[in-house]
């Protein structure tokens, strides 16, 4: 069952250990992934780039 809300409360986000660590993935992911990028690599770069954006940032967001 639902918990009723008290009127004038507004939901507010919490942020956890769990988004911290999904962020600092996804950033680490998108820095190696440009990292790479630069280096010439066209295999792993893409995955780790989408990887970071696409389903990690995203659930550091949601989670």
């Amino acid at each position: 069952m639902r918990k009723a809300r008290k009127r004038g409360a507004e939901p507010t986000l919490k942020f956890t250990r769990v988004n911290l660590w999904f962020a600092l993935g996804g950033l680490a992911a998108i820095v190696a992934g440009y990292y790479l990028l630069g280096q010439g690599s066209i295999t792993l770069a893409p995955v780790l780039l989408v990887l970071g954006y696409v389903v990690l940032l995203p659930l550091a967001i949601i989670a």
